[in-house]
């Protein structure tokens, strides 16, 4: 079965973590062991898991991400706007695994679960798929 959480975002770039939210379907789940798959169904939002004790990592990251892919271009096409958006999702990703020991999600010490929003504000989704061993 695959549960769907409502991702509400207030900015046009932002990352926000999720981490508890799976935790939480994690735990309804009553899962001991396996793996859960987390999907972005949006071609301008992504997912990636990194170091969630530090806030200025995400900063970095979303400073890092507009240098390496402006928001305007001269040679974008795309009529809409947001072509720095499409590329950003398929840099960092819409899916990712996490592995299920002893019914909590298998994270390094410092690393959370993060929605990347390339295009916000936008009501979207995270759709989080549990699977026993």
């Amino acid at each position: 079965m695959v549960t769907r959480l409502p991702v509400a975002t207030h900015q046009r770039e932002q990352f926000l973590n999720v981490t508890d939210q799976v935790a939480e379907v994690l735990k309804e789940s009553g899962v001991q062991s396996g793996v859960c798959t987390l999907f972005v169904p949006h071609t301008t939002a992504a997912i990636t898991i990194n170091e969630n004790a530090d806030p200025d990592v995400v900063s970095d990251m979303l400073e890092g991400l507009r240098c390496i892919v402006p928001h305007h271009q001269d040679f974008y096409r795309h009529a809409e706007g947001n072509s720095d958006a499409h590329i950003k999702t398929s840099l960092l990703g819409t899916s990712a695994p996490v592995l299920i020991e002893n019914g909590k999600l298998l994270l390094g010490q410092w690393q959370g679960i993060y929605f990347c929003e390339f295009d916000g504000p936008r009501s979207r989704r995270l759709w989080v798929k549990i699977a026993a061993d």
